[in-house]
């Protein structure tokens, strides 16, 4: 590509990008609007947060190998566009189920970040490639900060549907940049069939685990059918992979997973995962604690996220940070030290949260971690697997952060519930400084995890006219 396309290319897929990380976190301070306002109870109110997670996870890594048969630039498209009708159709009803199904619809915005990513892989200049990939993934950072201040600031000032409109337009707006703004350079899709089989599999066995993760709070770790979800659904992955393993063309190429590169990247996104959002999760219900509690400010929605809103900001600069890290050190290290930097901030809150001035710098210093660490880790990956699937690599590692973001946040749920005293709703002040200790311990072994990822080392592309032909056209 061309400079000017280059940058033409790179705002389209961030502003996707932001509107998926702002439907993410917008809709927390809303659930008590959105509870009123559709007539139902805060407990069934949060569907419209689980179908959300559970639709983003199941969908991301299926649209994003279609990105790698049939054109990514295509399918950007494609969920662009389902992603804002899903925005519309939420912000039109007042209803919870068809809320609810617009929430679905946006799930789809998962496949974003790993179809950017995979246009970058193939389509950006070798030097301008982790710069690229790092500013898509810093954008997801900032705009998960971003949504917890704007969610707040509709929820006091103005109608909770805002919330709907904004990304819907915003994705609007990024559909029609992609179709018009983004070149070809002569590219086409390389084709393929669809694993209908694998898909399905993969759907129920990804639904079923995160369902019961996300209900165990409700329904308990121990019950019967969160542990019974967990166990079906594992046992379903269990027979996806054996399907795969029988496929001409898996929808996941488990070969690829089991590198050494991309495995222990994978198991080191997963770690991160569990603490990326612990911040987010844990400083704004710290600050909205009433000062009774001895420890909380009182604050309203807008002043909690803005405690959050400076490290969300210097997240943005962790993009052009992982790329200088990763030229001159590798992934491994960058990773390595990112994530020791999250463990440092999130220890810092633990031990030091006497005051609004200090909430605000130890969260600085761990978003600045967060920002670094997820802008290494999509280029870390992608550069260890054959071009030609790309984005199908980075929808999987997208769907393991998931899952991993998933079971941090209900451990750290489940720390606060148990820390609620008899006569109090609030929890203890030493409950907090637990899920912010869990925090650090998963952002530390991440660390450790990463020492091992493989240095780099030079992928060998398949080589035959087929293969040489799909790793040209993908993108």
């Amino acid at each position: 590509m061309k400079e000017n396309s280059t940058s033409r290319s790179l705002a389209a897929m961030g502003l996707g990008t932001l509107a998926y990380a702002l439907a993410q976190t917008t809709v927390l301070p809303a659930l008590p609007a959105l509870a009123s306002a559709l007539h139902t109870d805060r407990q069934s109110v949060t569907w419209t947060l689980t179908a959300y997670l559970i639709a983003s996870a199941v969908l991301t890594p299926v649209l994003s190998r279609l990105g790698d048969l049939f054109g990514r630039r295509r399918l950007l498209m494609v969920v662009l566009v389902v992603f804002a009708a899903g925005s519309v159709l939420s912000g039109l009803s007042d209803h919870l189920g068809v809320v609810v199904a617009g929430r679905v619809l946006q799930g789809a915005g998962g496949a974003v970040i790993p179809l950017a990513v995979g246009i970058a892989r193939s389509a950006f200049p070798a030097e301008r490639r982790a710069w690229a990939i790092g500013i898509i993934s810093a954008i997801f950072g900032v705009g998960s900060g971003l949504g917890l201040v704007l969610g707040g600031v509709i929820v006091d000032h103005t109608s909770y549907t805002w919330i709907f409109w904004v990304t819907a337009a915003m994705a609007g707006v990024s559909a029609l940049a992609v179709g018009l703004g983004m070149p070809d350079a002569g590219q086409r899709s390389a084709g393929g069939r669809v694993d209908l089989v694998g898909t399905g599999l993969l759907s129920i066995g990804v639904t079923l685990p995160l369902l019961a993760i996300s209900r165990a709070a409700t329904w308990g770790w121990t019950s019967g059918r969160t542990l019974g979800l967990i166990v079906v659904g594992l046992a379903v992955l269990v027979l996806f992979g054996l399907v795969e393993q029988r496929r001409a063309q898996p929808l996941v190429d488990l070969a690829l997973l089991v590198r050494p590169r991309v495995l222990i990247t994978n198991v080191t996104t997963f770690l991160v995962g569990c603490g990326m959002f612990g911040a987010f999760v844990l400083v704004p219900q710290f600050a909205e604690a009433p000062t009774s509690t001895g420890y909380g400010f009182g604050a309203d929605a807008t002043r909690a996220g803005l405690l959050l809103l400076p490290g969300s900001l210097a997240m943005m600069a962790g993009g052009t940070v992982s790329a200088a890290l990763y030229r001159r050190y590798g992934g491994r290290s960058a990773l390595a030290v990112a994530a020791s930097v999250t463990a440092l901030g999130s220890i810092l809150l633990a031990g030091g949260h006497g005051s609004q001035v200090a909430i605000l710098c130890w969260s600085f210093v761990a978003l600045i971690g967060v920002g670094v660490a997820l802008a290494v880790i999509p280029t870390t990956l992608v550069e260890a697997v054959p071009a030609a699937r790309a984005a199908e690599a980075a929808g999987v590692n997208a769907l393991i952060r998931s899952v991993g973001s998933s079971i941090g946040t209900q451990v750290m749920a489940g720390i606060l519930a148990a820390g609620v005293s008899t006569g109090s709703p609030f929890p203890g002040e030493h409950a907090f400084v637990a899920a912010f200790v869990f925090c650090g311990a998963g952002a530390l072994v991440a660390a450790l995890a990463a020492a091992f990822i493989p240095r780099n080392a030079a992928l060998v592309e398949p080589t035959t006219a087929a293969s040489a032909a799909q790793n040209a056209n993908a993108a």
